[in-house]
């Protein structure tokens, strides 16, 4: 399967293996960081911690996914993300700034700011989302949901056939973003593990994300922490590393993923094993493991 290809900005990559996304919740309501980045100041060590782990790109949300609570005004959730995308534009410009975000004007508040992709979790309710994406040459990530944001929608019913809904839901919406301008370069899809989804259907899902590499698109993976990895393992969210982990390995043999992680340096490490096991990448063959990472240093 080709490597497809992602424009941003008038630059075009080539996504040959899997990007990590790291997570920057700038919202006390987060449902896995439950307040722990309260300040400005510590998001933006947190952002650099991440980027310094070697995340591909920063994703920013200021606004929790947590459903069934009303949505956050726009200017606060502005005046949440815009000064993090400002610091990352400037502080760290090769890395690909991302917020999570479907509200036109917190859109064009952060695509001034500098960030390259729009995370938009509504299903782009919004389309002049598409439109303000394509003035700013900026990527928008388009995802399946059943129903609007903030609401939980938990029902075995609600499909009958799952993986052509969703496929032809994403197909649709791609279709209506280009129509609106966008370039089909600039897309990304996200199946939305989770939103409008049991358990259940996620999984089955997940088992079948060749039914979304057909429209040659780099695809999103939020897994991190999901709820469909504690249906499996029986663990809260922070007990879900090792799941997490497992879910990227999986994905990252085939290439034209972005992960999105809670924890990048784990995930930074899972996409390079999984590289150089499926020859993605080689290890020189004058290379001998240097004594400071042969060993564990003693104790002291």
């Amino acid at each position: 399967m080709l490597a497809p290809s992602l424009l941003i900005r008038g630059v075009t990559r080539r996504v040959n293996s899997t990007l990590v996304m790291g997570v920057v919740n700038a919202s006390p309501e987060s449902f896995s960081d439950a307040g722990l980045y309260a300040s400005l100041d510590s998001r933006l060590e947190l952002a650099a911690s991440l980027v310094e782990s070697g995340a591909d790109v920063i994703d920013v949300g200021g606004q929790s996914a947590i459903t069934n609570q009303p949505e956050l005004d726009a200017q606060i959730e502005a005046e949440r993300v815009v000064p993090i995308v400002e610091w990352l534009h400037t502080t760290y410009p090769q890395t690909l700034i991302s917020v999570d975000t479907y509200k036109p004007s917190v859109v064009a508040g952060v695509l001034a700011a500098g960030a390259d992709i729009i995370n938009d979790v509504s299903g782009l309710r919004y389309p002049e989302v598409a439109g303000l994406c394509a003035t700013h040459g900026a990527a928008l990530v388009v995802m399946h949901t059943a129903a609007p944001p903030k609401t939980r929608l938990q029902d075995a019913n609600l499909y009958r056939d799952i993986r052509s809904e969703v496929g032809s839901f994403i197909e649709s919406k791609c279709n209506e973003a280009v129509a609106l301008g966008l370039s089909r370069e600039s897309l990304i899809l996200d199946p939305g593990p989770d939103f409008t989804k049991t358990p259940h259907q996620t999984l089955e899902l997940l088992r079948h994300m060749d039914d979304l590499r057909r429209f040659e698109r780099p695809l999103l993976l939020a897994l991190s922490r999901k709820d469909v990895l504690g249906a499996i393992t029986g663990r809260s969210p922070r007990g879900r590393g090792a799941s997490t982990d497992a879910a990227i390995g999986y994905f990252a043999q085939t290439p034209g993923n972005i992960v999105r992680v809670h924890d990048v340096a784990a995930a930074v490490d899972v996409v390079a094993t999984v590289d150089a096991l499926v020859g993605r990448r080689d290890i020189d063959p004058e290379y001998l493991l240097p004594d400071e990472i042969r060993h564990e240093r003693p104790a002291t």
